[in-house]
């Protein structure tokens, strides 16, 4: 588990004004707390967690003399400027299990013959903390056309220690068979056309 430094926030300074400062609000909140802790850390900090680790990611946080084993639980940035601008820290509790999400991460994209399709990008569940996953990967190039992967067929996902919050029968991705590329309604419309008869060509002329 990656440990990161963090300070109690100032209440007084406001969350825009922190982040001209190069310092992101955060806060650590959880049932075994009797508040949730407002702290900040700094940008650059902000910036690696959000380039190495994802929702359901575990973190320890050193607060002053004490620490935190929490889990990211939403990581807030901004589209236009990628910026991070604020971060919630779940508490965890050992011996407790803690509702989170599993990203879905294929390997081998390139190595497949037919046309992907992938249907869920995220699979929830619970766990105690020592068996909290953020990540299932699934290799991709062994797996033929026609293959119809489900959540249940997940190794990481079959132990008895994680308690699926969906239904294992839910497609996760499918390869199916390249379609045809389908011709072009103008191309197709002339080709439907018959030539002109003859015996048009003769009763037309014959009208003259």
């Amino acid at each position: 588990m990656d440990l990161i430094l963090a300070s109690l926030r100032d209440r007084h300074v406001k969350a825009k004004q922190l982040r001209r400062l190069g310092v992101v609000p955060c806060v650590i909140y959880g049932s075994a707390l009797e508040d949730s802790i407002s702290i900040q850390i700094p940008a650059s900090v902000a910036r690696q967690i959000r380039l190495t680790k994802r929702n359901g990611s575990l973190m320890d946080i050193q607060l002053e003399e004490k620490l935190y084993h929490t889990l990211i639980k939403d990581l807030a940035y901004n589209n236009l400027t990628d910026e991070v601008v604020h971060i919630s820290f779940q508490s965890l509790e050992k011996g407790r299990k803690t509702n989170s999400v599993a990203d879905i991460v294929l390997l081998n994209r390139d190595k497949v013959q037919g046309v992907l399709e992938q249907i869920q990008m995220q699979i929830p569940y619970s766990a105690e903390t020592e068996h909290l996953i953020d990540t299932v990967v699934i290799n991709l190039e062994p797996l033929p056309i026609g293959t119809v992967l489900t959540v249940g067929d997940i190794p990481e996902l079959q132990s008895d220690q994680i308690e699926l919050k969906t239904d294992p029968g839910n497609i996760v991705l499918r390869i199916v068979e390249k379609r045809h590329l389908v011709e072009h309604p103008s191309e197709a419309a002339e080709e439907s056309e018959s030539p002109e008869s003859p015996e048009s060509s003769a009763s037309e002329e014959s009208s003259l």
